[in-house]
């Protein structure tokens, strides 16, 4: 069985990515520092505890291990945070992708395939945002995404390094089965925080604008089951293997959901009532975005099939009340 190093594999997604690998015949080698991670997520493969500012230690996972491909999941990805500290995010994105690319290539390891995001393309309120829309990033972390993507083009020219950029939109859900599934701490994502309003972990839920110019006036965001975006990583690790050269994908429905949507569905899926305040729109947010991803559809074959609202919200259920993280 290949090797892949899963660079935040203890993460959110990577957990998700290293079952997925495990199931299609891979060994997921996981890379973290378990500051965003957690130990009790590693379950399909080793851990190999680092930290992609080591250069030496990347060196010795990759001679032990001789992977495959990488799958780069590793990255701070708060946009306030990244506003408020852009120098840690310039640091930790794009200094430890450089360290990763590098010692990738130094090794052989010639197929990558790396977690990028839609906040590379700014702020495009209201557009379909397909791979030929202008990159125009308005803060760090987007910033910092779009820096290792020019990164990857210029090793892929300058040593052959083949590698599939996926710009993700809003990744929700969990495995069905509840071996993993997603728990931050602190958590900043609307469906685990509204599900912790419903069961009454956190006060009620501020829905931030609603006279935005949407049917239910409040922001509408494209969001795609986790299990679906992950299985789209196991058809790029083929598409590279397959020796069909780099290429960028984007990762989405291209529907989207508005925040009274959201909160609806997670009262409708546990049967409780949703408490949640209405307050004055956030600076910066946009009223719809959304993705164009025929492009994954078409050359991938990747076909979003679990990305239902109800299905979304349902598995994040089963993993909220009974899943959780370094106890």
């Amino acid at each position: 069985m290949a090797h892949v190093l899963v660079t935040g594999g203890a993460g959110y997604i990577g957990s998700h990515a290293c079952k997925v690998l495990k199931s299609a015949g891979y060994t997921p080698v996981t890379f973290d520092n378990l500051i965003t991670g957690w130990a009790d997520a590693v379950k399909f493969g080793p851990l190999e505890r680092g930290d992609l500012m080591d250069r030496a230690r990347l060196d010795e996972v990759f001679a032990t291990y001789r992977p495959a491909a990488v799958m780069h999941f590793a990255a701070l990805s708060q946009v306030g945070e990244s506003m408020e500290n852009p120098g840690l995010y310039w640091r930790n994105n794009l200094l430890g992708s450089l360290n990763l690319i590098e010692a990738a290539t130094d090794a052989g390891c010639q197929n990558f395939i790396f977690s990028s995001t839609c906040a590379t393309y700014g702020d495009h309120d209201n557009v379909v945002l397909d791979e030929s829309c202008p990159q125009v990033p308005i803060n760090a972390y987007g910033a910092s995404k779009r820096a290792i993507e020019d990164v990857l083009a210029n090793f892929g020219e300058s040593h052959g390094l083949n590698h599939v950029i996926f710009r993700y939109f809003n990744v929700a859900g969990g495995d069905p089965q509840g071996e993993v599934g997603e728990f931050h701490l602190p958590e900043t994502h609307l469906i685990p925080l509204a599900l912790d309003a419903v069961s009454g972990k956190r006060a009620a839920l501020t829905v931030y604008g609603t006279d935005y110019p949407t049917p239910d006036g409040t922001c509408i965001r494209d969001y795609v089951h986790v299990l679906d975006l992950v299985e789209a990583h196991v058809l790029g690790l083929k598409w590279l293997e397959e020796g069909k050269g780099s290429r960028v994908f984007n990762l989405g429905t291209g529907t989207g959901f508005s925040v009274r949507e959201v909160l609806d569905c997670c009262s409708e899926v546990t049967g409780l009532p949703m408490p949640s305040n209405d307050g004055a729109r956030r600076p910066g947010d946009c009223a719809k975005l959304v993705s164009g991803s025929v492009r994954a559809e078409k050359e991938l074959g990747w076909t979003p099939i679990r990305s239902t609202l109800k299905e979304m919200v349902a598995d994040a259920w089963r993993w909220h009340q009974n899943g959780h993280y370094g106890t």
